[in-house]
């Protein structure tokens, strides 16, 4: 069964950091372009940042461009998201999203809390 699990949120200062984790399991990792999503109370999801399958190609959102790095690691079935310089306004759930052209849907994670608060 295909899964995704998040990880390493929490509060955090106005200029802190924190690093997102999502493991992986019941699919081919490797095979996938992942990416990171965010969703605000009260606002829709949005995409923070992309990686394709074999890590060459790299997105993200202006909002968080110069402050967020998304990595992977096929080998260990993960994708991270490191945020620096944190502000108030990145406080959300982030999801992790599995994504494959012609094959199945992965489930959503249940997500991981990120506060940014003084």
């Amino acid at each position: 069964q295909a899964q995704l699990v998040e990880s390493g949120g929490g509060l955090v200062q106005p200029g802190g950091s924190l690093r997102l984790s999502c493991a992986a399991s019941g699919f081919t990792f490797s095979a996938y372009t992942m990416s990171w999503y965010r969703q605000a109370r009260g606002k829709e999801r949005e995409l923070v940042a992309v990686i394709s399958s074999g890590g060459l190609t790299i997105n993200y959102a202006d909002s968080v461009k110069g402050r967020f790095v998304i990595a992977r690691d096929n080998a260990k079935n993960a994708v991270f998201l490191q945020m620096n310089s944190l502000k108030v306004e990145d406080t959300a759930v982030y999801y992790c999203k599995a994504d494959r052209r012609g094959y199945e849907t992965i489930p959503w994670g249940q997500g991981t809390q990120v506060t940014v608060s003084p």
